[in-house]
C-alpha cells in the first residue's frame, strides 16, 4: 500500500472519530470549558497515538530487549499527560482563564491520573501498527514466493534448453567434419563454451585456468568472423598461482570489448591484460569504440557483473570504468 493512501485511511479515519465525538453537540452546545479541554485532551490522545505508531514501535519493537519497549511505552504516558498539562495548565490559564486540576498538583499524580485515558491510545498506535507490518510481511512473503517459483521455472528452463543444444551441436559436428574443418572446429570450440555454463560446482567457484581458457576458446570463435583482421592482445601472468574465482565475471568485460569495440585495425587493438599480484587478481580490458553493433544478441551485461561482484565480493573488489567518445577501460581489482 502506498503512503498516499496510508495517510488517506488515517485521516480518515480520525475524522470518523471526531464527527463520532461531537455528533452529541449538535443538539446541545456544551460550555465554553467543556469545549476547551475536550480539545485538549484529543489532541493529546491523537499525538500519543502517532508517537507510540511512528517512534516507539518502529524503533523498539524489533529490539529483542523488552526493557527497552517497555520504556518506550511508559514515555509515552509521561508524553499524554505533558501534552495535556502543556495545554490544560501552561496555556489555558494564560489565554482562557481557567485550569483543569486544582493549582500546585503535582506531576507523578498528573501521570497516574491520566493513564486511565492514554493507555487506549497506545493500545491502539500498537493495534494498527503491527496489523500494518503484518500485511506488509505477508505481501514480501507472497512476492518471494512468487520470485522463487519464476527462479525455479526459469533454472529448469535453463537446464532444458542448453542440454539440447548441447547434443544438437555433437550431431551438428558429425555433419560439417567431413564438409568443413573450419566450421567442424567453431562446432567444437561453441560447445565447450556451452559445457563450461552447464558446468556446477558446489561452493560456485571455478578455477582461473578454466576461465582463461573459456575466454580464449570465446575470442577465438569470434575471431573466425572477421579473420584475418582481427586484432585482440590477450595476455595473462598468473605466475603459477591457480586461484578459484567466480564464473563468468571476466567474460562479459571482454564480450562488451569485441560487441562495441573497433577490432579489424592492428594499429588500435583490444587489449586484454590478466594478472595475479599476491592474492589479488587485476583484470584490464582496453578497447577503441565502433560506431557499429557487431552483434545484438544480448549477453551477460556490464549490470548484471557488478550486481553478482556486491553479491559475491561485496568489499573485497573494485572495478573502475572509464569512456569517452573514442575509448572504453575498464580495470577490475579483486582480493582473492
Amino acid at each position: 500500500m502506498s503512503r498516499s493512501k496510508i495517510i488517506t485511511i488515517h485521516i480518515l479515519c480520525w475524522s470518523l472519530f471526531l464527527a463520532y465525538t461531537y455528533f452529541f453537540w449538535l443538539k446541545e452546545v456544551p460550555d465554553r470549558q467543556t469545549f476547551w479541554l475536550n480539545v485538549s485532551i484529543n489532541f493529546a490522545k491523537i499525538s500519543t497515538f502517532y508517537y507510540c505508531y511512528s517512534f516507539i514501535y518502529p524503533k523498539f519493537s524489533t529490539n529483542r530487549n523488552k526493557f527497552f519497549l517497555t520504556g518506550g511505552i511508559l514515555s509515552a504516558c509521561i508524553f499524554f499527560a505533558l501534552c495535556r498539562y502543556s495545554w490544560e495548565e501552561l496555556l489555558y490559564p494564560a489565554w482562557l482563564g481557567f485550569r483543569n486540576y486544582d493549582e500546585g498538583i503535582s506531576l507523578p499524580y498528573y501521570v497516574f491520573d491520566n493513564l486511565y485515558y492514554a493507555i487506549p491510545y497506545i493500545v491502539l498506535a500498537a493495534a494498527v501498527f503491527f496489523l500494518h507490518r503484518h500485511f506488509i510481511l505477508e505481501r514480501i512473503n507472497l512476492q518471494l514466493k512468487e520470485e522463487a517459483g519464476k527462479a525455479e521455472l526459469a533454472f529448469l528452463r535453463s537446464q532444458i534448453n542448453p542440454h539440447f543444444l548441447y547434443n544438437s551441436l555433437n550431431y551438428m559436428y558429425s555433419l560439417a567434419l567431413p564438409k568443413s574443418q573450419e566450421l567442424a572446429d567453431a562446432l567444437v570450440n561453441l560447445a565447450g563454451l556451452m559445457r563450461y555454463t552447464l558446468k556446477e560446482n558446489k561452493d560456485g567457484l571455478v578455477q582461473l585456468e578454466d576461465e582463461i581458457t573459456y575466454i580464449k576458446d570465446y575470442i577465438s570463435l569470434f575471431s573466425m568472423r572477421f579473420s584475418p583482421q582481427f586484432y585482440v592482445n590477450f595476455k595473462t601472468d598468473t605466475q603459477g598461482s591457480n586461484p578459484r574465482i567466480a564464473p563468468l565475471i571476466l567474460i562479459a568485460f571482454v564480450e562488451n570489448a569485441l560487441k562495441h569495440g573497433i577490432v579489424e585495425l592492428p594499429e588500435h587493438p583490444v587489449d586484454i591484460v590478466l594478472c595475479i599480484r599476491e592474492n589479488q587478481l587485476e583484470f584490464s580490458v582496453f578497447n577503441k569504440k565502433s560506431k557499429k553493433i557487431k552483434d545484438r544478441s544480448g549477453g551477460i551485461g556490464l549490470v548484471n557483473v557488478q550486481r553478482r561482484l556486491n553479491l559475491i565480493y561485496k568489499e573485497r573488489y573494485r572495478l573502475d570504468i572509464k569512456e569517452d567518445q573514442k575509448d572504453f577501460r575498464i580495470l577490475l581489482q579483486i582480493t582473492l
